[in-house]
């Protein structure tokens, strides 16, 4: 199987175009014509995760921190830890891809493993993704609804939330005169004819509207189709920020810094008291969510965990929120479980003898010290 068909199917979960546009997620490295013997996961890349790799001979490294982010200048494989670790790549003929944001952004990706992590229940968006769609309206002939709306549909309009093949039809009467230069699929030329007609609207995404209205185009049978695009402000329910759930059960505060202790093994995080002697309605948000704080606060969570908090920012919301730091690597390590499971059904289901292998080291650089 090539690296092509692994990404296409990774990015039908987390599509590159919701990623965050400042950021670099995709191929990194390498081929995605390349035949893959085995797929290394790990959330950086480093000199031990690419050592894993050709160890277990794996030639495709997905992690979740790009390795490339700022723009290269110059490639000095002597004096550059980075530029060192391309060479061993390209020598290797190891393909290195990333899934950053759009994998914070997706429906169980990052966030919604952190919140599973903890046994959270009813599971949403912390915020949704804002302005990313289109509602596509196209006319249609009454006879060609169907083969049209599921032109659409595969592909891959109509997607709301879990709900797919979502549409909204109405009757009416479409009304043309041709030239003598046309062939009207109905009618004559140089007549008025009045067609029955179905107005046929549908949300697409905005990275997927051509595609759409090219497989529109194919289906439908006129010589000049009508169809509108409007862009539209509506929040994405597919995508978003964070994520916010209940626990099974209320826990006083000191209960529950101690689960999220046992629940991410962790020994050391920050923390700062609330206004409730209980909580059971908990955000999280993995890596850095400073700014999704006040989303948090305006959806009633009794506590907010995330990471890579400033110490002002603890001064703010102490007697409001609690609120904690459990580390960035901590919040973010469990999204490589989803990953492994999703890429190995995949690979099970295509017949296929690729191995998926998480890294079995850590590549957190942060160390706590014990005196």
């Amino acid at each position: 199987m090539k690296c092509k068909e692994i990404i296409k199917f990774f990015e039908e979960w987390a599509p590159k175009e919701i990623a965050w546009q400042r950021d670099n997620v995709g191929l990194q490295v390498g081929s995605i014509e390349r035949e893959i013997e085995n797929i290394l996961l790990s959330l950086d890349f480093t000199d031990k995760v690419l050592k894993d790799a050709i160890k277990k001979r794996c030639n495709l490294i997905i992690t979740h921190h790009p390795f490339l982010f700022n723009p290269l200048r110059k490639v000095d494989i002597i004096n550059d830890k980075r530029a060192t670790l391309l060479e061993k790549l390209i020598k290797n003929n190891i393909t290195l891809y990333s899934a950053h944001t759009n994998l914070d952004f997706t429906t169980d990706g990052v966030s919604f493993q952190l919140a599973k992590k903890l046994n959270l229940k009813d599971i949403s968006f912390l915020v949704n993704l804002k302005a990313n769609q289109y509602k596509l309206i196209v006319f249609v002939p009454v006879t060609f609804i169907d083969k049209v709306s599921n032109a659409i549909f595969n592909a891959g309009g109509g997607i709301i939330g879990d709900y797919s093949k979502c549409s909204f039809r109405s009757p009416g009467s479409g009304t043309f005169v041709g030239s003598v230069k046309t062939k009207p699929y109905v009618g004559e030329k140089s007549n008025f004819e009045k067609v029955d007609e179905i107005k046929l609207e549908v949300l697409v995404n905005s990275w997927e509207l051509h595609k759409i209205i090219s497989a529109m185009k194919k289906a439908h049978p006129y010589e000049e189709i009508a169809y509108d695009v409007i862009p539209l402000e509506n929040f994405n329910v597919n995508y978003g920020n964070g994520a916010i759930g209940k626990l099974n059960q209320p826990m006083s505060t000191k209960d529950f810094l101690m689960y999220v202790a046992g629940k991410l093994k962790i020994k050391n995080f920050r923390f700062t008291m609330g206004k409730k002697t209980k909580v059971s309605k908990i955000a999280v948000c993995g890596g850095s969510g400073s700014e999704y704080i006040q989303d948090a606060v305006n959806l009633n969570a009794d506590a907010f965990i995330t990471a890579d908090l400033k110490y002002h920012i603890f001064q703010e919301i102490e007697g409001k929120l609690l609120l904690i730091d459990a580390g960035h690597y901590e919040t973010e390590i469990h999204s490589l479980n989803e990953i492994k499971r999703r890429l190995t059904n995949f690979l099970n289901e295509n017949n296929s003898h690729i191995k998926v292998f998480k890294f079995s080291g850590s590549t957190n650089p942060i160390i706590f010290y014990n005196n």
